[in-house]
């Protein structure tokens, strides 16, 4: 009789608290239903657009490169012609995140280099979008280049036609707005100023419309720089370098020019029409 007893009041111990557990199930349910919500709530920022690159080394037409490279033409033997057009892709390790290639090719009068990268991004953070990051991307390096914040409009600029690249010149890049001679348009001298100086400063310094500036019409936010290296002895070696963002993707051109002759310096509106033309249709490209 004392062992049944002793079965009795154990089973009446486990009745009693599993009736407790049970009569807590409701305020557990409650929390879960609380994390569920505050899970739910929080909402993954949008992947970007492009999810692949394009093929650097082919995404420039050999009319392109017959322009930006002149001494392409001049380049007898087939072969080499070939391997001039087709470029040496940037060493990657990672073709879905950064690809590129270079163009490097001689004249008689110069020697002309081109680069092209595109980088796609992607934000490793659910609270960050991948355009959002490539945009702080894009920021970086625009302030890394010291592109001015704002710059008066070019007079090219305000009659570019609508879809053509933003500063990009219709025709002469050189020519001015009005029926001012373009030696005079672009030369900012002072009436006591040497004619010789004058015409040298010009050559080196931009005018005010083609100095390091943001871009319009060109992605969701672009800047062109253009730096000047090299003297006295040494051929000036121009560089003009485009940036601009589309999406998650933000594309680099880097386009060089060395003359072969010492004291000669690079055109600087002929290069940057030509980059922003390339920039132009690169992005046009990404877009089809």
């Amino acid at each position: 009789m004392q062992r049944k007893a002793y079965v009795t009041g154990t089973a009446a111990l486990l009745a009693a608290l599993l009736a407790g557990c049970t009569s807590g199930s409701s305020g557990g349910d409650d929390l879960s239903d609380k994390n569920a919500d505050a899970g739910t709530s929080t909402i993954a920022a949008q992947p970007g657009k492009y999810r692949t690159l394009p093929e650097p080394c082919g995404a420039i037409s050999q009319g392109t490169l017959d322009t930006l490279l002149p001494g392409i033409a001049e380049i007898t033997d087939e072969e080499q012609r070939d391997r001039a057009y087709a470029g040496e892709a940037t060493l990657t390790y990672d073709t879905d995140r950064k690809v590129g290639c270079r163009w490097k090719v001689e004249s008689a009068d110069a020697t002309d280099r081109l680069s092209v990268d595109f980088e796609r991004v992607v934000s490793y953070d659910n609270a960050v979008s991948d355009d959002n990051e490539a945009q702080t991307i894009y920021t970086q390096r625009e302030s890394a280049a010291g592109i001015p914040e704002s710059a008066p409009p070019s007079a090219t600029e305000s009659e570019s036609p609508s879809g053509s690249p933003s500063g990009s010149p219709s025709g002469s890049p050189s020519a001015p707005a009005t029926g001012t001679p373009a030696s005079s348009a672009t030369v900012p001298t002072s009436a006591s100023a040497p004619a010789s100086t004058a015409s040298s400063d010009s050559a080196s310094t931009p005018p005010v419309d083609l100095q390091p500036r943001t871009l319009t019409d060109l992605g969701d936010e672009a800047y062109l720089d253009d730096q000047l290296s090299g003297s006295g002895s040494t051929a000036e070696q121009r560089t003009v370098t485009v940036v601009f963002r589309t999406s998650n993707v933000v594309v680099t051109i880097e386009y060089e020019e060395q003359p072969m002759a010492t004291g000669t310096v690079p055109d600087s509106a002929e290069l940057q029409d030509r980059a922003q033309k390339l920039a132009a249709q690169l992005a046009e490209d990404l877009n089809s």
